[in-house]
């Protein structure tokens, strides 16, 4: 089979000259099809990946059909739907179609491309398996970041252009916000994806166990020493090491890692030969790392060596208006897992979600939509279907003056985005939802 190439899917022929230019930048064969028996003819020739579905394949198929055949030929390959008209509804028809990217036009060229490199990533990861590690699950193409919110297309941006990097990263965010799966992400776009990316947790290696465990030991170091072991620094070398929370880290261990970073070697217990470390370092901490350098809890050292690359995570209560896609990529996973045909949430069911704060952020999140399907809820999710801790929970915020940027979402998706509608619910002129939507930056929102 011939390498790899773009498929650029429309029936317009000036699009696909504006398209090409773009797609020419990743790789250098770009297959054109015009119809959908073009397409098929595409995948039956080569392999194609990603493809790129225009908007202005008419007729007989659209868009969002035109990706359905597409996965039912081939599950895996990578699909940018671009629109001319889009909806929170159809946002959702595309991610359960399969669709990895939608566009609405207009879009820019930096819009395209950069769906281009996630897809591409995506699609090189699942050619080339990645190398086993020691405590990673792995990363699967239904656990990347999900968002459209500015905060999060903010962090995939920034992640993007510290990936290809070999920096030092510290990823900070309350707990839930997936702080490890940002690190698997790093990894996996990096240079070093095909390398182990090993996970070490700082709070549960105590400081007697902390040398043997992490540089390893030579034969006869100790009792019970009976064959010289690989510590797990070694066991990622040429790849990653995640330390996470890393705040919880003992001033003992703290001495002993930052003199491996800067020797960028490491001495087995009991060993007389150093060993090159060639790793690249992460950490995460939900901790304020300042604050913990300031009481000298932590060694401002180490913090300099690990502080290159800042990523923050934003807390779920902060970009509420990713709710729905997030429920949205739940809910095809739990239907697997639980053998049901859910299809998502009644608008009353979403409005209680949206007027909860979320202080466990997106694992809080996740595990309510699990509790959720063990009672084995109908095709749609409805408010009585919530379990009765949740809404105890949520009654406790009710007292709690609602803030405008909230009460402004609620009333968005309790109206369908409609925003003539949405004004009205609020009292407000249709200007002033404008304006209210521009300064909560909520307007990719409600094109999506």
């Amino acid at each position: 089979m011939e390498p790899a190439a773009i498929l650029l899917a429309d029936r317009d022929w000036a699009f696909r000259r504006l398209a090409r230019e773009v797609l020419f930048r990743h790789a250098a064969d770009v297959i054109e099809a015009g119809s959908l028996s073009d397409i098929h003819q595409a995948f039956q020739t080569r392999e194609a990946a990603p493809v790129v579905v225009g908007p202005s394949l008419n007729g007989t198929w659209n868009g969002l059909e035109v990706a359905e055949e597409i996965r039912r030929w081939d599950p895996s390959v990578p699909i940018i739907l671009i629109v001319k008209v889009s909806s929170e509804q159809l946002a959702l028809a595309a991610l359960r179609a399969g669709v990895s990217e939608l566009l609405k036009e207009p879009f820019s060229a930096d819009e395209l491309s950069a769906s281009l490199d996630q897809c591409l990533g995506r699609h090189r990861r699942r050619a080339s398996p990645r190398a086993p590690s020691s405590g990673s699950s792995g990363l699967s193409e239904s656990d990347r970041m999900v968002g459209e919110s500015p905060a999060m297309r903010e962090v995939r941006t920034y992640l993007r252009k510290i990936a290809p990097t070999d920096s030092s990263v510290l990823i900070t965010g309350d707990t839930g916000t997936g702080k490890e799966l940002a690190a698997e992400l790093i990894h996996l776009n990096s240079p070093r994806s095909r390398k182990p990316l090993v996970c070490i947790n700082c709070a549960a290696i105590p400081d007697s166990l902390l040398e043997s465990e992490l540089f390893g030991y030579e034969r006869g170091a100790f009792t019970g020493a009976s064959s010289p072991k690989e510590g797990q620094l070694q066991l990622a070398d040429k790849g990653t090491v995640f330390f996470d929370e890393i705040g919880e880290m003992s001033p003992y261990a703290q001495a002993k890692i930052l003199r491996a970073i800067e020797n960028k070697q490491v001495y087995r217990l009991g060993g007389r030969r150093s060993i090159a470390l060639d790793v690249r370092f992460i950490a995460a901490t939900n901790q304020d790392m300042e604050h913990l350098v300031a009481e000298g809890r932590f060694r401002k050292d180490l913090y300099f060596r690990l502080n290159v690359a800042r990523l923050h995570l934003p807390r779920l209560h902060e970009r509420k208006e990713d709710i729905p896609r997030l429920v949205a990529h739940y809910v095809p996973e739990f239907n697997r897992r639980f053998g049901r045909a859910v299809e998502g949430l009644t608008p009353e069911a979403l409005a209680c979600l949206l007027q909860y704060d979320w202080p466990g952020n997106v694992r809080e999140l996740k595990n309510l939509l699990e509790a959720i399907f063990i009672n084995l809820p109908p095709e749609d999710i409805a408010y009585v279907d919530v379990p009765v801790s949740f809404h105890r929970r949520l009654a406790k915020t009710e007292g709690l003056p609602p803030g405008e940027r909230d009460r402004l979402l609620a009333a968005l998706f309790a109206t369908k985005w409609t925003k003539s509608k949405a004004a009205e619910s609020l009292q407000w002129s249709r200007m002033t939802l404008y304006r209210k939507m521009a300064k909560y930056q909520i307007g990719v929102a409600s094109e999506l």
